[in-house]
């Protein structure tokens, strides 16, 4: 997937900039920036869910507006901020939801094994047959997060997935995904946490009132001076003593 000279309006005004970057086989891509800076807006250009003013989106070689909704669903799964279902779903039941690509081919014949192992990845099994609108917000998250999962797509397109999240099940979707682009996927995820996104991201895309500040590993790009100005308050990047990791704080005064 690329995006190539990405622009995006809204209500008269542009709120993406002539983007630029490629999503890779085999990496996870974190978007990251303050509020406002496009990271949602790049994902659902990236996804197909939102017209472009300018530029275009290649997925497989093809712009994105060539194929069609189906086709792009077994080649993308997107995982939205927000987790609505209008009915009275089970938990099991949403989570299915994700096959509807696959109806009436062969990979029909995978659906229960894609639909419990993605359960169990996200560790919601244990309310299945629970409904979706009696979950708690992170159950719900979880159980979308699990949809995507049993889609089997190539590229995975998560939106905030750690939101709503304990730290426990925040690490736990970010070794998901980390897993998923080991075993060849691409991913693509917005995250508000620099932290998560130091530890588990290949490459950060740094937004910044809708254009891209910065693109590189986490080691080139989330530095005090670009983080400080980006996000309008002084940041501390710090080197784990163990890993060697970034851990980016922000300053804070001395009690």
């Amino acid at each position: 997937m690329r995006a190539v000279e990405v622009s995006v309006d809204r209500g008269g005004r542009r709120v993406l900039d002539s983007v630029s970057l490629d999503v890779r086989l085999g990496e996870v891509l974190a978007l990251v920036g303050p509020n406002g800076a496009g990271k949602s807006t790049l994902l659902a250009a990236l996804s197909g869910d939102h017209l472009i003013a300018g530029g275009h989106v290649e997925l497989d070689g093809k712009p994105a507006s060539e194929w069609t909704g189906t086709e792009m669903s077994r080649r993308r799964a997107v995982l939205p901020q927000q987790h609505t279902v209008g009915f009275s779903f089970t938990a099991r039941e949403v989570v299915g939801m994700g096959r509807a690509p696959w109806a009436r081919t062969a990979r029909r014949d995978d659906d229960q094994v894609a639909v419990s192992e993605a359960m169990a990845a996200c560790d919601v099994e244990r309310f299945a047959d629970r409904p979706f609108a009696a979950l708690s917000g992170g159950e719900r998250s979880r159980v979308a997060l699990a949809r995507v999962l049993a889609q089997r797509t190539d590229t995975l397109l998560l939106d905030e997935p750690t939101a709503a999240l304990d730290l426990g099940h925040q690490e736990a979707v970010m070794e998901l995904a980390r897993d998923r682009a080991r075993a060849g996927a691409a991913v693509v995820v917005v995250l508000h946490d620099l932290a998560l996104a130091a530890a588990y991201a290949d490459t950060v895309a740094v937004l910044d009132g809708g254009r891209l500040a910065a693109l590189g590993t986490p080691q080139e790009v989330l530095s005090e001076e670009l983080l400080s100005r980006v996000y309008g308050h002084p940041v501390e990047v710090l080197t784990h003593p163990e890993t060697g990791a970034h851990l980016v704080l922000p300053k804070r005064p001395a009690r």
